[in-house]
C-alpha cells in the first residue's frame, strides 16, 4: 500500500470524523452480537420450561421481555450502522472531491511541455475513473474493513468464552481464507494497472474521435473508425474479464467456507450437546446465527482486498502526475508590476521533444508603446518568441528581460496577467460568445464586452445571431467560422487590457478590408501598450514601429516597413508578391 500513503494527509484533516466512525462502529456491533445472545436465551428459556417443567405464564413473560431487548438491540444495531455510513461514506464523498481538485490544480501548474507528452483521454481518466476507485478504498473498503475487524475482535472472544472448542472448529476455515486472498491479491493488482491502462486508451481514442468528427465524415472515415473503436474495446473487455475471473473466485470461496463452519457448528456442537459439554440447545443457535453473521465481513475481505488492490493500481497512475514537477516555476510571490519594454539578448532555444532549435542568437528591443511585428516562413520560431514571452517555455541559452529586469524575477502570475495573447489557433469555450469575451475580465460589464467586439470587427457578426451574445457555441467555438473565431479571441485580448498584446499570426482568416479595420483599431488602443504581431502579410506589418525577418531561426532582416521594402531580401520579394495579388483581385 505504498501508493496509497499519499491519502494519509486526508485521513489526518478528517481524523475526527474517522474516530467518531470507529466508535460509532463499535457500537453498533455491540448491540449487533447481543442478538444472537438473546435469540439463544429464548431457545434455552424453552428448553428448560420443555424438560423441568414450570409456569408457563412466566415462561411467556422471559420471552417477551427478551424479544422486546432483541428487537430494541436490532433496532439500536441498524441505526448505529446508519450513522457508520453517514461519517465513512461522506468522508469518502471529502476526500473525493478533494483528491479531485488536488489533481487538477496539479494539471493546471504543469508546464506546456508536459500536455505535448500526453493525451487528453488519458488526463481526464485519471482524474475520473481512477480516482472513483481510489474513492472505494477510502470509504465502502476501510468501512467494511473497521467493521471486519472489529466484528472478530468482539465476536470471537465471547465464542470462545462460551465455547471455546467448538469456536475452534469453526474458525478453521479462516486461515485457508487469508491464504487464498494473498495469493489472488498480487493478480487483481496487476490485472487491475493493465484495466486502467486500456481505459485511458480507450478514453483518449473517443475524446480524439469526436474533437475530429468533422474529418472522419469529410474523408468517410466512419467504418474504419468504428473498426478501430471496436478493436480496442474487445481488447479493453478481454482485459476486464481476466481481472474478473480472478475476482470471481472470491465470493464462491467465501460461501463454501461458511458452509463448512455451519456444518462443523451443527456437527461438533450436536456432539458436544449430546456430551453435556455444551449445556442448552441455546449456544448452538447463538454459534448458528454468529457464524451466518460473519458471512459477510468474511466474504468482504476478499472484496475489501480487491478494492484496495484496485485503489492501489489507481493512486499509483495518479501519484505519477502528481509528483511531476513543472518546468515553469514561479520563484517569487511579490508583486511585480509590468510596464512593457521587453528585450532579448542572445536568446536560442530548443524543444527538448522534437530536439528542433527554434531559435538561434535571437537579440532584439521593445520599448513600451512601440509595436514589432514578425515576418517568416512557417518554422522560422515566430510563435516560440511569444510563447518565451509568456513563459509558456523558459530558454537556457541567452536571456529575456521584462523593463530592464530578467523575465524569470517577475511574478508568474503578474506577468501572466499583463500579457493579452491571441494564439494561432483560436480557443473558444462550449459556453455563449459574452463569457467567451469576458474570460479576459471577468469583471467587464456589458458595454465592454460590446466595445471590445467592436474593436475587433466582429459585433456585426454577432448581432445577427439569434440570441446575440448569449449565443452558445459548440465545443471550441465549432459555431463560428475560421475569422469569426479569430476575431472573438481578438476582444477577449482587447477586453483585458494587458501592458502586452501578443497575436499569433490572428488575422489570416479575415478579409483585407476587415483586417484593416481591425488593425487601425488595435493602433488606436494600443498608444501605451507594447505589441508584438506575427503574420504572414506586409499589410499586417507595415505600419509596425519595428519589423523583423526570421528563417531557420535566426534574423536575416530587420527595419521599418519604408526600409526594408528597399533593401533586396525576403521582405520585398514578399511585399511585391502581395501587392501582385491585390492587384489582381
Amino acid at each position: 500500500m505504498k501508493e496509497l500513503q499519499h491519502l494519509n494527509k486526508y485521513f489526518k484533516k478528517y481524523k475526527w470524523k474517522l474516530i467518531i466512525g470507529f466508535f460509532i462502529v463499535l457500537i453498533a456491533r455491540i448491540f449487533a452480537i447481543l442478538t444472537p445472545k438473546f435469540s439463544g436465551d429464548m431457545i434455552k428459556y424453552v428448553e428448560n420450561y420443555m424438560t423441568s417443567g414450570g409456569d408457563l405464564s412466566e415462561l411467556k413473560h422471559q420471552l417477551l421481555i427478551t424479544l422486546f431487548l432483541l428487537l430494541g438491540a436490532a433496532l439500536l444495531s441498524a441505526f448505529f450502522t446508519f450513522l457508520m455510513r453517514q461519517m465513512f461514506i461522506v468522508v469518502s464523498r471529502y476526500i473525493e472531491a478533494d483528491l479531485k481538485n488536488e489533481v487538477y490544480e496539479q494539471y493546471q501548474n504543469l508546464s506546456l511541455n508536459f500536455y505535448k507528452k500526453n493525451r487528453t483521454g488519458d488526463l481526464m481518466n485519471r482524474i475520473s475513473e481512477d480516482v472513483s476507485k481510489v474513492r472505494m478504498y477510502l470509504g465502502p473498503a476501510i468501512m467494511y474493513g473497521v467493521t471486519t475487524v472489529i466484528l472478530f475482535a468482539t465476536v470471537i472472544p465471547y465464542m470462545y468464552y462460551t465455547a471455546p472448542t467448538l469456536t475452534s472448529y469453526v474458525i478453521i476455515p479462516l486461515p485457508i481464507l487469508s491464504v487464498a486472498i494473498y495469493q489472488l491479491s498480487k493478480l487483481i493488482h496487476t490485472r487491475s494497472t493493465i484495466v486502467q491502462q486500456y481505459l485511458s486508451h480507450l478514453s483518449t481514442f473517443t475524446q480524439e474521435s469526436f474533437s475530429g468528427i468533422g474529418v472522419i465524415k469529410a474523408y468517410s472515415l466512419e467504418s474504419q473508425t468504428f473498426d478501430n473503436f471496436q478493436e480496442l474495446s474487445e481488447t479493453s473487455k478481454q482485459k476486464n474479464l481476466d481481472l474478473v475471473k480472478v475476482q470471481a473466485f472470491f465470493f464462491p470461496l467465501m460461501i463454501a467456507l461458511i458452509g463448512a463452519s455451519n456444518l462443523l457448528v451443527l456437527y461438533v456442537g450436536g456432539k458436544q450437546y449430546i456430551d453435556g459439554t455444551i449445556p442448552d440447545l441455546g449456544v448452538i443457535v447463538e454459534f448458528l446465527i454468529y457464524v451466518n453473521m460473519l458471512t459477510w465481513p468474511v466474504a468482504s475481505v476478499g472484496w475489501i482486498t480487491s478494492l484496495v488492490q484496485q485503489a492501489e493500481a489507481s493512486q499509483k497512475r495518479i501519484n505519477e502526475f502528481l509528483q511531476e514537477k513543472p518546468e515553469i516555476v514561479n520563484y517569487t510571490d511579490a508583486h511585480t508590476p509590468v510596464d512593457g519594454k521587453i528585450s532579448f539578448n542572445n536568446v536560442t532555444f530548443t524543444y527538448d521533444d522534437t530536439n528542433i532549435t527554434a531559435l538561434k542568437n535571437i537579440s532584439f528591443t521593445i520599448e513600451k508603446g512601440e509595436t514589432l511585428a514578425i515576418i517568416g516562413k512557417t518554422g522560422s520560431g515566430k510563435s516560440t518568441i511569444l510563447e518565451l514571452i509568456a513563459r509558456l517555455y523558459d530558454t537556457k541559452e541567452g536571456h529575456i528581460s521584462i523593463d530592464d529586469k530578467e523575465i524569470e524575477k517577475f511574478n508568474l502570475k503578474d506577468l501572466r496577467t499583463s500579457i493579452g495573447y491571441v494564439p494561432q489557433e483560436a480557443f473558444l469555450f462550449s459556453d455563449s460568445i459574452k463569457e467567451n469575451i469576458k474570460f479576459g475580465n471577468n469583471y467587464a460589464t456589458d458595454e465592454e464586452v460590446v466595445e471590445a467586439a467592436k474593436n475587433a470587427v466582429v459585433d456585426k457578426n454577432i448581432a445577427e445571431f439569434t440570441k446575440g451574445y448569449d449565443t452558445i457555441l459548440g465545443e471550441r467555438g465549432i459555431t463560428l467560422s475560421g475569422g469569426q473565431k479569430q476575431r472573438v479571441s481578438i476582444a477577449r485580448a482587447i477586453i483585458k487590457d494587458p501592458q502586452i498584446l501578443l497575436f499569433d499570426d490572428s488575422l489570416s482568416a479575415v478579409d483585407t478590408e476587415t483586417e484593416e479595420e481591425i488593425l487601425a483599431n488595435l493602433k488606436r488602443i494600443s498608444t501605451t501598450k507594447t505589441t508584438i504581431l506575427v503574420s504572414h502579410r506586409i499589410s499586417s506589418a507595415k505600419n509596425a514601429d519595428k519589423i523583423i525577418i526570421l528563417e531557420d531561426g535566426e534574423i536575416i532582416q530587420r527595419g521599418t516597413h519604408n526600409e526594408l521594402v528597399k533593401q533586396a531580401g525576403y521582405y520585398q520579394e514578399l511585399y511585391r508578391k502581395q501587392l501582385d495579388e491585390k492587384e489582381m483581385e
